[in-house]
């Protein structure tokens, strides 16, 4: 199966097909591993760019989540001080702290945004061929939209990432450090306060900084996370129950209803599927740099960390399999 190239738009055409998603090796939300398919699509060969978002904000005039006054009434219990506008960021500790407490690396920083992804006096000078950062989900949607484009789903992300490398642990083989050379941005040395930088980036790096996968898409694993467009259950939903001969045709997530943390009960923020890691996952802690790897994310966050890139489709996304409809 061989992609398409469009170099005037930065895309790479993927004739779509069948693949296993998902791995039943990992963390239990990557599984059941499952057969699907998906029709053909392109998507971009790189995350969007500082450069590319800053556009859209000069042309529309685009004001991002992180940079919005909050509601105090979506977030009962916040201390005060929170509720103005910001985002989350990564502060690395001294020393070992207590990796069961996200709270020992990640605070909430007014004036964190996009232009100042680690809050007041920082900037993206000198980044503009680095992934933007600090953009909810809302923020990559509205992107999308201006660009005529839209979000992958995470079966089209998936199938995308694995560059033809069905069932493979990573998006360029088995092997983490082939030779040992570092095949993406990731967090090297004991997560998260001794990082040792031995692939040359503490942070993001440029979105084509390390060879394309087998499709010729740049940085699927490491670096930001991205945003699809599915709302994200706790496991996949699999072959229908009745029906396991059928194989899911552009499968969708969950209901939005079912998305939400049953952990926080008090909130009622919805989540969408985060996919590809970033520079932040790490052997001992987070080994999300794969393919099948997933992670909840609240539509509301802006974080360092995550970012997007965009699709567009032959046919409309949805699920079609003797009485599958789509979500």
């Amino acid at each position: 199966m061989t992609p398409e190239i469009d170099p005037d738009a930065g895309m790479v055409r993927l004739p779509g097909g069948s693949f296993l998603m998902g791995s039943d090796r990992h963390y239990p939300d990557e599984g059941p591993s499952h057969r699907v398919k998906v029709s053909p699509f392109r998507i971009a060969r790189t995350a969007v760019t500082n450069a590319q978002f800053a556009r859209f904000v000069t042309q529309t005039g685009y004001v991002t989540v992180a940079e919005r006054p909050l509601d105090p009434a979506m977030y009962p219990g916040a201390l005060p001080e929170l509720l103005v506008p910001g985002a989350l960021v990564f502060t690395r500790p001294p020393q070992r702290v207590d990796v069961r407490n996200i709270g020992n690396w990640w605070s909430y920083v007014p004036g964190a945004n996009w232009r100042h992804p680690l809050g007041p006096g920082s900037s993206v000078a000198g980044l503009d061929d680095h992934p933007v950062v600090q953009v909810a989900y809302e923020d990559a949607e509205a992107y999308a939209a201006w660009a005529g484009l839209a979000l992958p789903t995470e079966a089209e992300w998936e199938f995308a990432a694995r560059g033809g490398l069905d069932g493979a642990e990573f998006v360029w083989g088995d092997e983490l450090t082939p030779g040992g050379q570092h095949m993406a941005n990731t967090w090297q040395g004991e997560f998260p306060w001794q990082n040792l930088c031995t692939d040359g980036y503490e942070r993001t790096a440029p979105v084509a900084a390390y060879q394309p996968n087998g499709y010729g898409l740049y940085q699927m694993a490491g670096n930001v996370w991205e945003w699809t467009a599915d709302w994200y259950r706790s496991r996949h939903a699999g072959a229908r129950a009745g029906n396991p001969c059928c194989i899911p045709q552009n499968p969708r997530g969950a209901d939005m209803r079912e998305s939400y943390d049953s952990r926080e009960p008090e909130s009622r923020i919805p989540r969408k599927v985060l996919k590809g890691g970033s520079y932040l996952c790490a052997p001992n802690y987070c080994q999300r740099y794969r393919p099948a790897a997933r992670y909840p994310q609240p539509v509301d966050t802006a974080t360092c960390h995550v970012g997007f890139r965009c699709v567009k489709r032959e046919d409309p996304p949805g699920q079609s399999c003797a009485s599958h409809t789509a979500r």
